[in-house]
């Protein structure tokens, strides 16, 4: 999968020219005879048109923008470029461009289909290996102290609360328009070193969480592009332990994507490469996403064995050690996840054992950690052949659900659904199944 031009879409939203504009302008100049679809190709396929198209695409902008734009400003710069595309520098770039982009179109690569390959694996290699990054100060326009920063973290507090109650779906749009309007300008800025690391930290973090609710709207190509930005600016604060974060948000991703191994892969590198700095919450999620990618692919001794480690760590859980970005592993949230392998595995007793227990401990869990919890109950007991008894976890979860706009949960519900519905026609069960569609299309 070629990867879009990004930088130029961003300057042409920037410099407020359709394509159609750009291809005239270009023909007027040159004589030649692109259309809008050209330029539509040149973003999309990251296509380099030949002769001194790129050199008077700049000009044009250059004009339009009251500034000058290099040909690597557009990404068409032929000849070997002086940063590396891994440059912090040049992901900066990215990033803000991907930011601006995502909150001007709302179907920002809507139509794109995650990345593989080389494009996952060497950002992974890169913020696993040396070197790091000797200084990320900056001298920019405006000065950004230690207060802008911490500014910048209250938001992400906030926006993670806004998801946690209303879900992903409308949070990103939002959450977009802000990295765009008041991070950037904050990246773009003038501050020490000590300063600059703490500022990627926050807006790692802040990427971190846009690229969680890109996920939950089933947005995976932004959601992953999200994802690994967030890796590389973890890699500039110097945080091990946030990287660690940011592979185990990648992992679970791959997850859902029904890519096993790949998540089995992203958790050892994670613990690997974090050298024995990850927090015991981190540790045990990881465990337990490893436990669950093996219960996946049949393995019932490697899974029982990440099932303890999982368990060995939770026991460890100081919660006034933990950073924000690790709050979501509540009490509960390991038995939920080990209910889960169980149930693939096929031993119902051992996953209902575990299900009921993080059922017990479930209001003091987040909205979104509730349903989970409720519907993995239901699931089991379904998988089993005891509907009856399903219906009423099932119907808590319902309850739980009911007004959030989350792709993710949406997909919950209708899992839970289906295994309740295919296994009987009693009316309560039909009743319930017309609750879910009913609810399901309030959430579209």
């Amino acid at each position: 999968m070629s990867e879009p031009n990004i930088l130029l879409a961003d300057l042409i939203g920037e410099a407020g020219v359709s394509n159609a504009g750009l291809a005239s302008r270009i023909n007027r100049q040159l004589g030649t005879r692109y259309d809008h679809t050209a330029v539509a190709r040149w973003v999309r396929d990251h296509a380099i048109p030949r002769g001194r198209a790129p050199q008077v695409i700049c000009e044009i902008l250059s004009q339009r923008l009251g500034r000058q734009v290099a040909l690597s400003d557009i990404g068409m710069d032929r000849t070997n470029p002086d940063r590396a595309p891994s440059d912090l520098g040049t992901v900066v770039a990215r990033t803000a461009a991907m930011w601006r982009q995502d909150a001007r179109d709302d179907r920002f690569l809507a139509d794109a289909r995650p990345a593989g390959g080389a494009a996952v694996i060497m950002p992974l290699f890169e913020w696993e290996n040396p070197p790091g990054d000797a200084d990320v100060s900056k001298a920019g326009s405006h000065a950004i102290g230690a207060g802008d920063v911490d500014r910048l973290a209250t938001a992400r507090q906030r926006y993670e609360e806004m998801y946690r109650r209303a879900g992903g779906i409308p949070v990103r749009p939002r959450l977009a328009r802000f990295l765009a309007d008041q991070v950037a300008p904050a990246l773009a800025g003038s501050y020490s070193d000590a300063t600059g690391r703490r500022l990627h930290r926050t807006v790692g973090s802040l990427t971190a969480l846009a690229g969680i609710c890109a996920y939950d709207a089933s947005r995976q190509a932004l959601a992953q592009r999200y994802f690994l930005a967030a890796l590389r600016m973890a890699k500039a604060s110097g945080d091990r332990r946030f990287g660690g974060y940011v592979v185990a948000l990648l992992a679970n991703q791959a997850m859902s994507q029904a890519e096993y191994r790949l998540v089995i892969q992203y958790c050892e590198t994670a613990l690997r490469a974090a050298h024995g700095d990850l927090t015991p919450a981190l540790v045990s999620d990881l465990c337990t996403m490893q436990a669950r990618a093996y219960a996946r692919l049949g393995d019932q001794q490697a899974c029982h064995a990440q099932m303890t480690r999982a368990e060995t760590a939770a026991g460890h859980i100081r919660r006034d050690e933990e950073p924000t970005e690790t709050s979501y592993v509540q009490d509960g949230l390991v038995e939920t996840q080990h209910a889960e392998a169980l149930r693939q595995l096929g031993d119902l007793t051992a996953a209902e054992g575990y299900a009921l227990e993080a059922v017990r401990t479930a209001e003091g869990a987040h909205l979104r950690g509730q349903v989970h919890r409720h519907a993995g109950l239901a699931m089991i007991r379904a998988q089993g052949g005891r509907v009856d008894e399903a219906l009423a976890p099932a119907r808590v979860m319902l309850e739980r659900v009911r007004g959030m706009e989350s792709g993710r949960l949406h997909d919950r519900v209708r899992s839970v659904r289906r295994a309740l519905a295919d296994r009987s026609s009693e009316p309560e069960v039909q009743e319930f199944a017309e609750q879910c569609d009913a609810e399901l299309r309030l959430g579209l």
